[in-house]
């Protein structure tokens, strides 16, 4: 029997402060990334029945952000397979309704501090397990979720050294923005067929990495394209010149492989 899915409960927590001296703050102002401020950050908070402690998951959503039914249907997925889960919403705090058209390179940097703001904000929760709390993230969530999952050199965010992610799983990202050495396990999930983030560019990241770091699995579905796990595109629908489109095989097939993966991770 699946756990029950209690109703998603909206929260709100503090984003990750960025490490920035003020000749960084000034030459990103200059570049046209100054973003407006958002210390505090929405997102929907849903919980198997239970007392737990549970595994946890940071849900990211991709560039147009998260649609009304979005929290609804990711609190039922991740409570079905007995996780917490977190979706982050962005956005809303910001003002900002998508990016799809109009990319924001100093959002991508916030965003992270949004997931690792919602990392500590899980952890402490009494029915979550803070040593299982992995990122999962579509499309510019999952890139995202790569910048988290990479290597790096200096600390970045004012945020506790010892709490990290336990894994991330990434739907149909752009893999070149991740570093060539993750520094925790990672699940790649992606289309064939992809135009906008296309698998070729994660399969010569993989060659490039030749298994350095922790390790990645990446899976590609023959004959899908981008958001093959989103019923919604069903019929297929264009996108600033790219096709989204469902392939309920590969969407299945990918709950699969996100859950055997993430109990493998979570189990040591």
């Amino acid at each position: 029997m699946n756990p029950i899915a209690l109703a998603q409960e909206l929260v709100r927590f503090e984003s990750a402060p960025v490490h920035l001296g003020q000749l960084q703050q000034r030459l990103a102002r200059e570049r046209g990334e100054a973003l407006r401020a958002a210390d505090t950050i929405e997102g929907y908070l849903s919980k198997p029945e239970g007392e737990g402690p549970f595994a946890a998951i940071v849900y990211l959503h991709g560039c147009d952000g998260l649609s009304k039914d979005a929290p609804k249907l990711i609190a039922e997925f991740m409570t079905s397979l007995g996780y917490v889960s977190l979706a982050v919403d962005s956005f809303a705090t910001r003002g900002i309704k998508d990016t799809c058209a109009k990319p924001m390179p100093a959002l991508m940097l916030a965003r992270q501090g949004d997931a690792l703001g919602a990392l500590s904000y899980l952890s402490k929760l009494p029915f979550v397990d803070p040593q299982r709390i992995a990122v999962q993230g579509a499309s510019m969530g999952a890139m995202v979720a790569l910048q988290l999952a990479s290597t790096h050199h200096v600390e970045t965010f004012d945020a506790p050294r010892d709490l990290k992610f336990k894994a991330a799983v990434a739907y149909y990202p752009f893999c070149g923005v991740a570093s060539e050495e993750l520094v925790v396990p990672t699940l790649i999930l992606i289309g064939e067929l992809d135009d906008w983030t296309p698998a070729k560019d994660c399969e010569v990241w993989m060659k490039r990495r030749a298994g350095r770091g922790a390790p990645v699995k990446l899976v590609v579905y023959p004959g899908a394209y981008h958001a093959f796990n989103v019923p919604a595109f069903a019929n297929g629908r264009e996108m600033l010149g790219h096709w989204l489109k469902y392939d309920g095989k590969a969407a299945r097939s990918a709950v699969q492989e996100m859950q055997s993966f993430l109990s493998a991770q979570f189990s040591r």
